[in-house]
């Protein structure tokens, strides 16, 4: 089979021809057609994550077809759409992931290839509402905003919700996730064109964290934030405890950025605020997402397909942070 394989840490993913993966009794074989990248894949190929090994074809979103089951399977499976859960040992706490915990993608080949093995109790019907193409974008940015959103976050009804930097793959299903509660939501971005595109589909309104006054612009817009979406952290992360109303919620997913200076611990306590760290989601939370989209018909949004052949140049369009939305490869 065609895949895309690291084969050393800061090289260019190769295309070439890996061996079609054997099944045990539980697994099952999906042709993929069409896998989505993400952040993760481009900071493991430049030896910027914990514990790489290669070589491995990296890729944790992928939607396609099963094509064969192991021994142990009905073969009622085979010719199923469905959506794979990049979750590996999440493990029996919902608070947070096991010691044994992987993602999809490396150490465990994953989705940037013509076929993907997992197993059975990793794949999903494919919401019926959307094609293969939109359902790989989903799995692993989806599970990351709604547990930020909703286990962590708690959104409810009636709250102001902050997506701090929208565009980006867990960013706008944060953004899109809470357009579909009904809350008032807001956004920031460094581009222009992202906040238009945003107010566009239902922000109530959008600021470019690149203004020195942006922190004040949105508090005086929005009136206070209850709940605010961030993965940057670094140089910004400690204004938006400026912005947030008494009791309000942080939950950070990512930290792009780096270390956060200047954070006030004044105005953490006197607010009494909470700030909350989230990773990917557990199992249950991969489930309520997928019921969450198909009950709101949610439709991801996709910036731009590469084929698989163009794999390096997908990252390099990431890279770029141009997107608005998931960058996608076409397999099959």
């Amino acid at each position: 089979m065609k895949a895309a394989i690291l084969e050393n840490v800061g090289a260019p993913l190769r295309i070439s021809n890996a061996t079609l993966p054997e099944l045990g009794g539980k697994e099952v074989l999906v042709k993929l057609a069409y896998a989505a990248i993400n952040h993760r894949d481009i900071y493991i190929s430049k030896g910027l994550y914990a514990g790489i090994q290669t070589p491995c074809i990296l890729g944790s979103d992928g939607a396609g077809i099963i094509e064969e089951v192991g021994g142990a399977l009905n073969e009622d499976w085979i010719g199923k759409e469905v959506i794979i859960n990049p979750n590996i040992n999440w493990g029996e706490n919902e608070n947070f992931k096991a010691n044994t915990y992987q993602i999809l993608g490396m150490p465990t080949n994953g989705t940037f290839a013509e076929y993907v093995k997992v197993n059975i109790d990793r794949v999903h019907l494919k919401p019926e509402h959307l094609s293969l193409k939109a359902a790989s974008a989903l799995p692993l940015a989806g599970l990351t905003a709604y547990r930020a959103l909703f286990t962590k976050g708690n959104l409810i009804a009636n709250q102001k919700v902050l997506i701090n930097g929208v565009g980006g793959g867990v960013a706008q299903f944060a953004f899109q996730f809470a357009l579909a509660a009904e809350v008032e939501v807001y956004v920031t971005s460094g581009n222009a064109e992202k906040l238009k595109k945003a107010i566009e589909m239902g922000a109530k309104d959008g600021i470019s964290y690149k203004t020195e006054s942006w922190a004040k612009d949105l508090a005086k817009s929005s009136g206070g934030i209850d709940l605010a979406i961030d993965s940057a952290g670094g140089k910004g992360f400690a204004d938006l405890l400026k912005v947030m109303n008494p009791g309000g919620t942080i939950v950070t997913y990512g930290g792009t950025r780096g270390k956060v200076d200047g954070l006030s611990p004044q105005i953490l306590f006197w607010k009494q605020l909470n700030i909350l760290g989230s990773t990917m989601g557990s199992d249950t939370d991969f489930k309520q997402m997928l019921a969450f989209v198909n009950e709101k018909q949610i439709e991801p949004t996709v910036s731009k397909v590469f084929p698989l052949n163009e794999v390096n140049e997908a990252f390099d369009y990431i890279e770029q942070e141009v997107q608005f939305g998931k960058v996608l490869l076409e397999i099959n």
